[in-house]
């Protein structure tokens, strides 16, 4: 029996005992009146099993039935399976047995099947723990060199290409403004840094494809840094 029919039982057995009246039972059970005397001629008649619910023990009318439950745990045995970092998801699996095996099963379905089978589990596959780099010892190692176009004058100039160069080691940096991020401003900026510090031992740039590829004449703009 569930706990509210055991409290029904309960509660019925007082006013059996002449304990307790039945409309004070309706107050204490949360049903009406009316609701309380159906419960009280069914106990009368039947006891305490009376009470209990008639689909007790029964499969419920709502289930999928075995055959399809087997069914369906074979092909995620068979296709969908693997371990914490190849098998599919609960999710997917019901998608790819409607689209490819023609079975509709909702997800949350197969994902208690699957729990019960031992075929899922709450495990998260972790992602690679990415260690901090330590930066270069000293000054001139490592230069990053980037363009951060915004509008750095607010409302009394255009937006503009700041081209900033930082040293690893020291954080040390130096800047020109342009018009935009192109391969011309970006080597002024690095020509600016040489006449001052020296060629640097390397270099480091994002993939933008102004790092990428050949300058041209074309592309060089006038009059871009001041």
């Amino acid at each position: 029996m569930s706990a509210r029919e055991l409290m029904r039982v309960e509660v019925l057995g007082r006013v059996k005992a002449k304990s307790l009246q039945l409309v004070e039972a309706a107050t204490l059970l949360g049903v009406s009146y009316r609701q309380a005397k159906r419960l009280w001629r069914r106990f009368k008649r039947g006891g305490p099993k009376a009470i209990q619910h008639g689909a007790v023990g029964r499969p419920s009318n709502r289930g999928t039935p075995a055959r399809r439950r087997h069914q369906v745990l074979a092909l995620i045995r068979r296709k969908y399976s693997g371990d914490v970092t190849t098998r599919f998801g609960p999710t997917l699996i019901a998608e790819h047995l409607a689209s490819e095996d023609g079975l509709t099963v909702d997800h949350e379905t197969v994902r208690r099947w699957m729990l019960a089978a031992g075929l899922w589990s709450r495990q998260r596959r972790r992602t690679a723990y990415r260690q901090r780099r330590e930066r270069k010892a000293h000054f001139g190692e490592l230069v990053q060199l980037d363009g951060s176009v915004h509008a750095w004058y607010e409302d009394r100039g255009p937006r503009r290409c700041l081209l900033t160069m930082v040293d690893d080691a020291t954080s040390h940096s130096a800047g020109l403004f342009s018009g935009a991020e192109t391969i011309w401003a970006a080597a002024a900026v690095l020509r600016r840094w040489i006449e001052q510090h020296g060629v640097p031992h390397a270099l480091y740039t994002d993939w933008k494809n102004v790092y990428v590829r050949a300058a041209t004449e074309a592309s060089a703009p006038r009059g871009w840094c001041r």
